[in-house]
């Protein structure tokens, strides 16, 4: 799959093309991604998305934004593996916040050789989010571009979006957010230095780096990880502020694997999250924390062992 920054082109490849966040890459965005591929070998098209970094509601009021699914690299990875041949990462920024909705458009025409788009019926784009589907559909013909809406994804009734599956983490059901996903949900990073205060309490733990500070589920979690470089490994993870070992802390994510005892500093680690143990607690001491990291470790192995 082929990353590139901003609207620029190497080529005038003819385009299949969608625009939208993605955050989480559910099995809503999943559904359009196939019906965008379908097009794209009906008419002999090669198939790109545009996304936005950071999410226009982050740049518009960071302290109100929603929390993220999926950092960058992990919304790419879920493209590759979806089979996407381009994706255009745009910086989301004054400059393009100020851009009309027609202004947009003619930026997409004028840029890329976009042939077919297809979009969510809920999208808007443009300042003050002045363009939905009508307006690209109308432009698109004039410009000899076939448009297309895709409807929302529906289980249960209920619409399938990234504030669904939000709601699902926050409310720590785990099985609804993997539903919607069509995986369980997840997150990776690299495996950065800690304080090491579980290696002290005979738990030690790989400390992963954390893109943002709005993490979408706390708590403490079974969790399967994926070692860089394929290796899987059963664990417990700390996902939260730690409220025992320091006050008005940042998110840290810490994963205690089973059995296992190697260097990790620097790996990329992939962590999937399966079932939700406790919330965060504030513990009078070490002593008393340690005994419930231990009745965790115990509960996440017999939750492994009975086969969940």
């Amino acid at each position: 799959m082929q990353i590139l920054r901003g609207l620029s082109s190497p080529d005038k490849q003819p385009l299949a093309l969608t625009v939208g966040n993605f955050d989480g890459v559910h099995l809503g965005h999943q559904a359009l991604l196939e019906q965008l591929q379908l097009a794209a070998r009906e008419r002999g098209l090669a198939t790109a998305a545009i996304v936005f970094e950071p999410h226009p509601r982050e740049f518009f009021t960071p302290e109100q934004a929603p929390a993220r699914l999926t950092n960058l690299r992990e919304k790419l990875e879920r493209f590759d593996v979806l089979g996407l041949n381009r994706v255009h990462v745009c910086r989301f920024n004054e400059r393009m916040a100020r851009t009309s909705a027609a202004g947009f458009i003619n930026l997409l025409y004028r840029d890329l050789a976009v042939k077919h788009v297809l979009i969510g019926d809920d999208f808007r784009f443009g300042n003050a989010r002045g363009g939905d589907f009508a307006l690209m559909e109308k432009m698109g013909a004039q410009q000899g571009v076939t448009v297309k809406s895709m409807s929302s994804v529906l289980q249960d009734g209920v619409r399938i979006s990234s504030t669904a599956v939000r709601m699902a983490l926050a409310e720590g059901n785990l099985r609804l957010a993997q539903r919607y996903l069509g995986r369980p949900y997840s997150i990776s990073g690299h495996v950065e230095h800690g304080e090491k205060v579980g290696r002290k309490l005979g738990y030690p733990t790989a400390n992963i780096q954390l893109k943002h500070n709005r993490p979408a589920l706390t708590g403490i979690f079974v969790v399967r990880v994926r070692i860089e470089g394929g290796e899987m490994c059963a664990g417990v993870a700390s996902l939260g502020v730690r409220p025992t070992l320091e006050a008005n802390g940042k998110p840290v994510l810490e994963v205690h694997l089973f059995d296992f005892d190697e260097q990790l500093y620097g790996k990329h680690l992939h962590v999937d999250f399966l079932h939700k143990l406790r919330d965060e607690m504030k513990f009078s001491g070490l002593e008393s924390l340690t005994q419930q990291i231990t009745l965790d470790v115990g509960q996440a192995k017999d939750w492994f062992k009975n086969g969940n």
